[in-house]
């Protein structure tokens, strides 16, 4: 296993409160898959696990090399759950070929948050 890329992005957990509650459907239809806001809307602190989702994609992207461009949209990258809960990255559409492409085999990825703030690491590894 060759590592790629490395992406580390941090958000505060009020920025995306008022997100959700100024553009409410909206938004999240525009960032989140609906696996992703349906698992952010069972927990009982629902807006930390939505910026650990969001944080998680912005670290994605830098680990991938691309950041927004290549028209890569929100739900191109998608935070599932392991049955053991280890998140995993699943790569749609225009991310998923931009990552074939730079020979991307798979993103590992560590989330965590408090109250105040969540944070996202992302590793893209290849083949050796």
């Amino acid at each position: 296993m060759q590592v790629l890329g490395h992406g580390v992005d941090m958000i505060e957990i009020p920025r995306i409160a008022r997100m959700v509650e100024r553009h409410g459907f909206r938004f999240l239809e525009r960032v989140y898959t609906q696996t992703e806001q349906a698992y952010c809307k069972d927990k009982k602190r629902m807006f930390e696990h939505l910026a650990a989702r969001f944080a998680a994609k912005e670290a994605v992207l830098k680990a991938l090399g691309t950041g927004w461009s290549q028209g890569i949209g929100w739900t191109d990258v998608e935070v599932v759950h392991e049955s053991s809960g280890r998140p995993r990255v699943e790569l749609h559409n225009v991310a998923a070929r931009e990552a074939r492409e730079r020979g991307i085999n798979d993103v590992l990825i560590s989330i965590s948050h408090t109250d105040k703030a969540a944070i996202a690491s992302a590793i893209a590894v290849g083949a050796d």
